[in-house]
């Protein structure tokens, strides 16, 4: 047996990193960017951090700002035909998971017009060629879009979100700034923060895991759980190590694949648009609850990096519900949702929710063996 691993080629981190921009549009010879974004970043001057240096460096571009949260079929066939009319030759991808996704779909399917009708990007679709050259600028510490061969699409008319792996749709340059995550709000700096966490904890215990990738989820935890509250409380060191943080549990979970948290919150997002980050923050804990039994010793490693005191010397049942309880603790100082309820999910939707999760490409990868039943029993669990 083989593993692979795939990272980006150049990556920049820290405060100010995003001064290497205009360096690296110059080395690789771009003309011309569709920067693609959503209004929000635009009109709190997100985008303009980067658009100035593009200015001063007399480097042309034009703006494509349709992305929505949870972005659909209909923003990606925007985004395409904005891209073709702009005569661009690269992309700058600036924001969440949704401006990083809409990026790789356009990108992908520009060198792969075959696969045009976008659904057919399901899963590992066989692309030939790598997408357009995008520099991804992430404005959230959460879904490490720009150092992942993942992007998920949502299928408004089916009310399902599918996800894509394609190694031809990683950026060919990541440029993690805390500075251009300074504008989060604390509840937002919270939902993409446990995102993260997610990252690194369905990806140490998938079961596609083993040495390599563990090494970079154990460390993601253990900067997550020590710089989440920091960050959330608006301090500038938390909100750095973030930054890094959730980049590390990207490099991490992009080869070897998430689980049932992922699977069951796919489907909040593609009924109710539940923020991506707020449906794994409340699942999490529950599903790690599920799963605990699965896990041999990860648990007490999880516990540990968690900073659980003496988790070596506690039983293995013991050292499973405290990793379980730290996520809980953490959960609440920084007000995550407790229940689904909470977030609008609807009691009569759960056997079609069920469904959906039990279909969707994550929740092969969760460790415990699981059934439609079980995942309708657990939403109403955590309702």
């Amino acid at each position: 047996m083989s593993n692979r691993f795939i990272l980006n080629e150049t990556s920049y981190f820290g405060s100010g990193a995003i001064r290497n921009i205009v360096t690296e549009v110059k080395q690789r010879g771009f003309r011309k960017a569709l920067i693609v974004t959503d209004k929000a970043l635009v009109k709190f001057k997100v985008v303009e951090k980067v658009t100035a240096l593009l200015q001063q460096a007399d480097l042309d571009y034009e703006i494509f700002d349709e992305v929505l949260p949870n972005p659909t079929m209909n923003v990606v066939n925007a985004g395409l035909a904005k891209f073709k009319a702009s005569g661009a030759d690269y992309m700058i991808s600036i924001g969440g998971g949704s401006p990083q996704d809409t990026a790789k779909a356009i990108g992908i399917i520009t060198n792969n017009p075959e696969f045009a009708d976008i659904r057919s990007l399901e899963g590992t679709a066989p692309t030939k060629k790598p997408a357009v050259p995008t520099i991804a600028i992430p404005t959230t510490a959460g879904t490490a879009a720009e150092v992942t061969i993942n992007y998920v699409i949502t299928d408004e008319e089916n009310k399902r979100k599918f996800v894509c792996v394609d190694p031809h749709s990683i950026p060919v340059v990541a440029i993690i700034d805390s500075d251009m995550m300074a504008s989060m709000p604390p509840a937002l700096k919270a939902a993409t923060g446990v995102d993260a966490l997610t990252h690194a904890i369905e990806g140490f215990t998938t079961l596609a895991a083993w040495e390599l990738s563990d090494m970079f989820h154990l460390k993601a935890i253990e900067i997550i759980a020590r710089s989440l509250r920091a960050s959330v409380k608006g301090e500038q060191q938390g909100t750095e190590d973030m930054a890094l943080g959730q980049y590390v549990a990207g490099m991490g979970f992009s080869n070897v694949g998430l689980g049932l948290v992922h699977g069951m919150a796919h489907p909040l997002s593609a009924f109710y648009g539940t923020p991506h980050g707020v449906g794994n923050a409340v699942l999490l804990p529950h599903i790690m609850a599920y799963n605990a039994d699965f896990t041999g010793e990860k648990f007490r490693a999880i516990a540990k990096a968690m900073g659980v005191q003496n988790a070596e010397c506690l039983s293995i049942e013991e050292a499973r519900m405290a990793a379980v309880e730290a996520v809980k603790s953490l959960n609440r100082d920084v007000g995550i949702p407790v229940t689904l309820r909470e977030v609008g999910v609807k009691e009569e939707d759960i056997p079609k929710l069920a469904k959906a999760a039990f279909a969707d490409v994550c929740t092969g990868g969760n460790p415990r063996p699981t059934s439609v039943e079980d995942i309708e029993r657990l939403y109403r669990a955590i309702y």
